[in-house]
């Protein structure tokens, strides 16, 4: 046996071993891992974004545990089982790989894209963005809705013309904020224009939430510095003003 089929073996007979054995195991349920499996993904995007291959080892290793206790699950309750799930996944890929697995002929992989969206139409699916969830974060979703839509061909032709339509939005933003009281429209106009950058990013190849996280982190780095110096200094930042704070700001901007 080749030792990653050995390595699943193991998990599985584990796996068997502590839903039989242990009482926090036994007493899992779909909806009690749900919140925890998404919590591993976050954990495994944090250390996709450091780098840091070492973690991204261990939580995909969470990962699996994962899969392989809703396949459990579902092997109880007799609706599925981990053979089914692997099965289901490769018949997808065949399916939905006709250029590696048929004969039809793609030119590059947008084109694998577009078949790939046709495809799933032809399985059912009423819409395109069918399999976009409706819990995914508002970025990430902005995203993926625009993805979905370059797949049937729905696409700006240029960048300056992606970039025309932000500078649209923003001008739109620009004139309901000069108008009092008009929080809904310029909560509209504003989600029009995030999107228009999503959109534009997207365009030129910028993943939007990847982009944001690393200046959530950039941030966070600066302004815990900042802390760190008012306190060596002997001030609390909220007794101070912005303008003393800002000193402190342009030195942290300096760290690598």
């Amino acid at each position: 046996m080749k030792p990653q089929l050995q390595a699943f073996d193991r998990l599985l007979i584990i796996m068997d071993e502590l839903r039989e054995k242990c009482p926090w195991d036994r007493k899992q349920t779909m909806e009690s891992l749900r919140y925890l499996s998404i919590e591993e993904l976050y954990e495994l995007s944090d250390a996709i974004l450091e780098s840091n291959d070492e973690e991204i080892k261990k939580e995909l290793g969470d990962l699996i545990l994962h899969i392989v206790f809703y396949a459990k699950i579902g092997s109880e309750k007799g609706t599925f089982n981990i053979t089914d799930v692997i099965n289901g996944i490769c018949d997808k890929l065949v399916v939905r790989h006709p250029h590696i697995y048929g004969d039809v002929k793609v030119a590059d992989e947008e084109e694998v894209k577009r078949n790939w969206e046709t495809i799933k139409l032809n399985e059912g699916k009423k819409s395109v963005l069918e399999g976009v969830p409706n819990s995914l974060p508002a970025l990430v979703k902005a995203h993926r809705v625009q993805e979905k839509a370059k797949g049937v061909g729905f696409e700006w032709h240029h960048a300056e013309d992606v970039w025309k339509k932000v500078e649209e939005e923003m001008q739109e933003f620009k004139q309901e904020s000069a108008i009092e009281n008009n929080h809904d429209k310029l909560e509209n106009e504003f989600g029009d224009l995030l999107f228009s950058l999503v959109n534009y990013a997207r365009f030129i190849g910028i993943n939007p939430e990847d982009a944001l996280e690393r200046t959530n982190k950039k941030f966070i780095k600066r302004f815990s510095f900042m802390e760190v110096k008012a306190a060596e200094n002997g001030r609390k930042l909220q007794e101070m003003k912005l303008e003393e704070m800002d000193v402190y700001w342009e030195q942290a901007k300096k760290m690598p």
